[in-house]
């Protein structure tokens, strides 16, 4: 049932979404948009950055993951010997 209380209105939302961008794609029509010389530069630069940010984060995760940085730094986490402040 908690399933359920998730699921529900993530499908919600993704059949929402989807049916805006196909609303929104059929009204566009090559005819009368024209996208000039800039727009593709702004796209391709986008999607550049984009593959750059997450190309670098994946590789932190991985260097972090090999290099031991993830791992618990007081044993195997039992918080029993931590003092009290």
């Amino acid at each position: 049932m908690r399933k359920a209380l998730w699921l529900v209105p993530l499908f919600a939302l993704l059949a929402v979404s989807l049916w805006y961008a196909a609303k929104t794609w059929s009204h566009f029509d090559a005819a009368e948009v024209e996208i000039p010389f800039y727009g593709y530069m702004a796209i391709a630069g986008g999607v550049v950055m984009s593959l750059l940010v997450g190309g670098g984060l994946m590789a932190l995760v991985f260097y972090s993951s090999r290099h031991g940085y993830d791992d618990l730094s007081r044993g195997d986490g039992d918080k029993s010997d931590v003092t009290k402040v």
